[in-house]
């Protein structure tokens, strides 16, 4: 009896330690709430941890957009460097080109002046490059600093657009892609504007009657805007004499403009009715101030190009009767468009031209809103 009194003891003890062996996997299917460690997710960034933020920082509009950021930071910024930051033009422009910029993820431009000065140029140029940012839209006040300028942004990986002015090599081959206007075509238009008010005043037969053209051989994009002019002339006036056809040249300044205008009039006093063309608004209304100061302005006739000091001149009353229009809104949202896709690396045009319309007085604020 004692013997099988310890036998049953003995089988009830190797049954209590055998069940108390039950191996670690079968336990922790048993309990799935005891993941193991090298199984388990990792513990989600709370709002506020830096990894979270970066997250947030790199998901804007360049990562939507496909936008190419040179730095690596997670933001776009664009420059805007132009020759003439306080222009009428200018300031359009880039206003045009910020508000499409941004709408397409952008997230800063800036508009920098170089105040037609070379040295401050290139100076600005360097501060963009070591502020990183991502691309420039630019307008040299010296195009002879093209070269300089594309290396120096393409070495920083840049992307750079000129407008207005092109940056271009000695032979005028174009360093960058360019935006601006059809200078020779709306050279011409403005020509032939002048050219049918001469006709319909008799003053193409008058001998005291002079063309002046003020043009600018500095700029190669306004060149072909005074050939486009002469071209219009030869075609319209084949026999108008050449030795009433004078030239000012002058840079895009007023008081400029009017120093070369009134060297002209002053010169040629047997000239009383002047019809003058010009490479811009700024040499138009240049020789408008001249020929009021020399008393001529009476019968005589200017044409500005680009409109954006025509509106003054025209509530006014002067001698200046009409402007080629183009919008400088329309080159800035057409410049803004072209960079995008540059710095999308898309394939671009080495140049994209906006044309004109002709304006005068008594249609100027219903075609020219953007300097009303």
């Amino acid at each position: 009896m004692k013997k099988l009194l310890a036998l049953v003891l003995a089988l009830v003890l190797v049954l209590a330690v055998f069940a108390g062996c039950t191996p670690k996997e079968q336990a922790n299917t048993d309990n799935p709430t005891n993941t193991p460690s090298d199984t388990s997710e990792p513990d989600a960034a709370e709002p506020g941890d830096d990894a979270a933020d970066t997250d947030a920082d790199t998901s804007d509009a360049n990562m939507v957009n496909g936008l190419r950021d040179a730095n690596g930071d997670g933001k776009i910024v664009v420059a805007g460097i132009h020759k003439f930051g306080d222009s009428l033009w200018f300031v359009t422009e880039s206003k045009a080109v910020e508000e499409t910029l941004k709408a397409q993820g952008v997230d800063e431009y800036m508009f920098l002046d170089a105040k037609d000065d070379g040295n401050l140029y290139l100076q600005l140029i360097d501060t963009v490059i070591a502020q990183g940012v991502d691309a420039v839209i630019t307008t040299p006040p010296d195009q002879t600093l093209s070269q300089s300028v594309v290396e120096k942004l393409s070495n920083a990986g840049i992307a750079v657009l000129a407008s207005d002015d092109p940056l271009a090599d000695d032979s005028g081959a174009f360093l960058a892609p360019w935006v601006g206007i059809d200078s020779f075509a709306i050279g011409e238009e403005s020509a032939r504007w002048l050219i049918d008010y001469m006709k319909e005043n008799g003053l193409d037969q008058d001998e005291e009657c002079g063309i002046l053209l003020m043009t600018t051989e500095t700029v190669t994009s306004a060149v072909p805007r005074t050939e486009g002019q002469e071209a219009a002339i030869a075609e319209g006036l084949p026999d108008f004499p050449q030795d009433r056809i004078f030239r000012a040249d002058y840079k895009i300044d007023l008081n400029v403009a009017y120093t070369a205008a009134n060297a002209i009039i002053v010169a040629n006093p047997q000239i009383t009715k002047w019809m003058v063309l010009a490479t811009a608004d700024e040499g138009t209304i240049g020789a408008t101030r001249a020929l009021e100061q020399a008393g001529l302005d009476e019968e005589s006739c200017t044409v500005a190009l680009g409109g954006y000091l025509a509106p003054n001149e025209f509530e006014k009353g002067t001698c200046c009767k009409s402007t080629a229009y183009f919008s400088a809104s329309e080159v800035g949202t057409m410049a803004a468009n072209t960079l995008i896709q540059m710095l999308k690396g898309e394939e671009v045009p080495m140049e994209a031209m906006v044309g004109c319309v002709m304006v005068t007085p008594e249609n100027h604020k219903e075609m020219m809103p953007e300097y009303q």
